[in-house]
C-alpha cells in the first residue's frame, strides 16, 4: 500500500510537470524573455523536490544495527572486568582491616585444642616471627596483651592485645615489631613495662586456671630482667651487677625493684647527688657504700 500511495503522489507530480513544460514550450514560441527564465527556475527546482520527496517515501525506515557477536562479547567482558574490578577493591579492604576470625585461627594455631598458648607453642610463636624469646621485644608483647604469667598467653589476652595492635597474622605482627621496639622510648610507656615485668615473671601459673604470685624475683631473674632493661641505657648496670652478684641477696622484692628505675633516672655516675639519708632501701644504700670503697681502692 505504502509502495502504490507513492507511485500515485509520483503520477501527480509528473503531470503538473508535463503542464509547466508546455506553457514553457508556448511562451518560449511567443518569445517571452522574462518568463522563460522564471518557469525554467521554477521547473529545475519543481523537480528537484519531487525527486528528493519521492526518495525518501520510497526508501524503506532505517533500522537499527544490532550488535554482532564481538560487540557482545566487548560489552560481557567490559561488565565482568568491572565486576572483577568491585570484588578485588572489596577483597583488598578486607585484608586490610582486622579480622577477629583470623586472629582467632592465628591463636589456634599454637594454642592447639586448649584455650592457652603453652611453652611450646609460644618457642613455634617466637620462631614464626623471627624473635627470641629473651627479646625485650616479647616482654612489651606479653605487656600489650597484659599477659599475667611469663610463658602463657590465653585466648582472652591474645584477642584483646592483637586486636589494640590490629594484628591478625604472623605478617602483620612482623611488621608490628618496630612499633613495639618504639614504645621502650617513650619514658611512660617505658616505666610501666618496667613494673610490668617484675608481676609477669614472679607470676606462676600452676594450670589453666590457677596462678600464684610472689612478693620477689629470685636473683637470676632480676638480673637478667635489668640486664634486657637498662643494661644499654644505665651506664652503671655493669657496676650494680657485679654488686648483686657478691651479695648476700637472693631475692629481690618489688619496693626494691622499683627503686632502681629511679636511682638509674636521677642518680649522678658518681652517685654525687645521693642522699643517704633519703627513703631509699637500703640495698641502695649498700650498693652505694660498696662501689665508693672500690672507687677509693
Amino acid at each position: 500500500m505504502h509502495s502504490d500511495a507513492a507511485n500515485f503522489q509520483l503520477n501527480s507530480h509528473l503531470t503538473t510537470l508535463a503542464s509547466i513544460h508546455k506553457i514553457h514550450h508556448t511562451l518560449h514560441r511567443l518569445k517571452v524573455g522574462i518568463m522563460h527564465v522564471v518557469l525554467k527556475d521554477l521547473c529545475f527546482h519543481f523537480l528537484l523536490f519531487t525527486s528528493l520527496a519521492c526518495c525518501s517515501k520510497a526508501m524503506p525506515p532505517r533500522k537499527k544495527r544490532r550488535p554482532s557477536a564481538g560487540d557482545d562479547m566487548s560489552a560481557k567482558k567490559s561488565r565482568q572486568d568491572s565486576v572483577f574490578r568491585k570484588h578485588e577493591t572489596s577483597q583488598i579492604r578486607e585484608e586490610e582491616m582486622f579480622s577477629s576470625k583470623r586472629c582467632l585461627e592465628w591463636f589456634y594455631e599454637y594454642a592447639g585444642c586448649d584455650d592457652v598458648v603453652g611453652p611450646e607453642g609460644m618457642e613455634k610463636f617466637c620462631e614464626d616471627i623471627g624473635v627470641e624469646p629473651e627479646n625485650v621485644v616479647m616482654l612489651v608483647l606479653a605487656w600489650k596483651l597484659d599477659a599475667q604469667s611469663m610463658g602463657y598467653f590465653t585466648l582472652q589476652e591474645w584477642l584483646r592485645g592483637m586486636g589494640s595492635l590490629q594484628c591478625d597474622s604472623t605478617e602483620r605482627l612482623r611488621n608490628s615489631l618496630d612499633y613495639l621496639r618504639s614504645v621502650l622510648n617513650d619514658s611512660t610507656s617505658f616505666k610501666l613495662i618496667y613494673r610490668y615485668a617484675f608481676d609477669f615473671h614472679s607470676t606462676t601459673r600452676l594450670n589453666s586456671f590457677e596462678q600464684i604470685q610472689k612478693s620477689h624475683l629470685d636473683l637470676n631473674t632480676a638480673k637478667c630482667m635489668l640486664g634486657l632493661l637498662l643494661g644499654k641505657t644505665w651506664p652503671l648496670f655493669p657496676v650494680f651487677n657485679q654488686f648483686l652478684e657478691q651479695s648476700k641477696y637472693k631475692v629481690i622484692n618489688k619496693d626494691q625493684w622499683c627503686n632502681v628505675l629511679e636511682f638509674s633516672r636521677t642518680i649522678n655516675l658518681d652517685l654525687s647527688n645521693y642522699d643517704e639519708d633519703g627513703a631509699w632501701p637500703v640495698l641502695l644504700d649498700e650498693f652505694v657504700e660498696w662501689y665508693k670503697e672500690r672507687q677509693m681502692s
